[in-house]
Parts: C-alpha cells; structure tokens; sequence
C-alpha cells in the first residue's frame, strides 16, 4: 500500500425520517423513511454514483433503506458500530427532551449509551476501515452521533462543541485519512 496515496471518506447522514419530520428522537428505532427521504437516498445516489468504491452503514433500517435507494451499485458493508447513540428510556421520544445534549457526553442516557461510548464504537470502525480499506472512497451513511464523533476524531472540534450545534445539513462531509 502506497502510504502517500490517502483514504477518503465522505459521511452522508441517513435520509429524513417520518421521526424528524415529527420532532422525534428515534435513537436504536430502525425509523421509517418519509417521502422527502425517499427522495433525498435518489438524490444521493445521483450525487455519489461512481464517485465511491465502497459504501458503509449502520445497521438500523433508516440508514440501510437510504443506501438501498442511492442504488451506488458498489458493496454495501453494514456495521452496529455505526449506529445512532442509544437514547435508551428515551428512544421514540421528542427530541426537545434530549436537550441539552452535552449533559450525556459522559454519562449514559437512563438505559442506553453515553457519547463517548459511540465515539468509542466509531473509533474502532474507523481503526478497521484504516487497516482495511485504505486508498479508497468510502461513503458511510449513518447518523448525527456518529458524525459527531468522525468529526471529533478526524478534526479535533471537542464533542462539547458539537453535540449542541443547530444541525445544518449539507450533502455530506469529506475527509482525507
């Protein structure tokens, strides 16, 4: 492997669910895909066609239905790791009671994870996907945890800074590894 030759990835988070249109923190839920997400995966696929060689997801039904409909056409890799935090007791519940959200950095929600835990779980995909899948295109397609924590991990910006930041999407992330 040619060490000067680097990895890229592009994060993309899953398409808009019935659960965010409806102010909803689905957390571990698998979550349905709305209609406006239905067509946001079409429109990924558009965006990241040939563009990728490998693309990555968690495992929860939202983020897999998005790379079903991107329809990239390269190996499609389902990993637990890449799931949402577990919001435990509060899974299914409105979002608004999540806030703030840098109270469960280090403490797990009742029943469920903490942030560093998923950042941990991120970091271990991470280590693998450096071991395994260096000078290639990755897509990962997952959730705002879990781009929190690349964020953290690829940039330094503490999670402290991130957790509690309006989300302002745009068509995905890119970093080189």
């Amino acid at each position: 492997m040619d060490v000067g030759v680097p990895t890229t990835l592009i994060y993309e988070t899953h398409s808009t669910t019935l659960d965010n249109e409806n102010g909803i923190a689905t957390g571990w839920l698998p979550g349905e895909l709305s209609e406006e997400g239905r067509r946001h995966a079409v429109d990924l696929g558009d965006r990241r066609r040939g563009a990728v060689d490998i693309v990555f997801s968690s495992d929860l039904h939202r983020a897999m239905k998005t790379v079903e409909l991107a329809a990239l056409g390269v190996p499609h890799l389902v990993d637990w790791r890449l799931r949402e935090c577990n919001y435990g007791e509060l899974n299914g519940t409105p979002a608004a009671g999540l806030a703030p959200r840098d109270r469960w950095i280090d403490q797990p929600y009742p029943g469920g994870q903490s942030y560093r835990e998923v950042l941990e779980l991120t970091r271990s995909w991470l280590d693998d996907v450096k071991r395994w899948y260096g000078e290639r295109r990755l897509l990962v397609v997952a959730h705002s945890a879990n781009r929190w924590a690349l964020q953290h991990l690829l940039t330094d910006v503490p999670l402290e800074e991130l957790v509690d930041a309006p989300f302002d999407w745009r068509p995905g992330w890119v970093y080189e590894i």
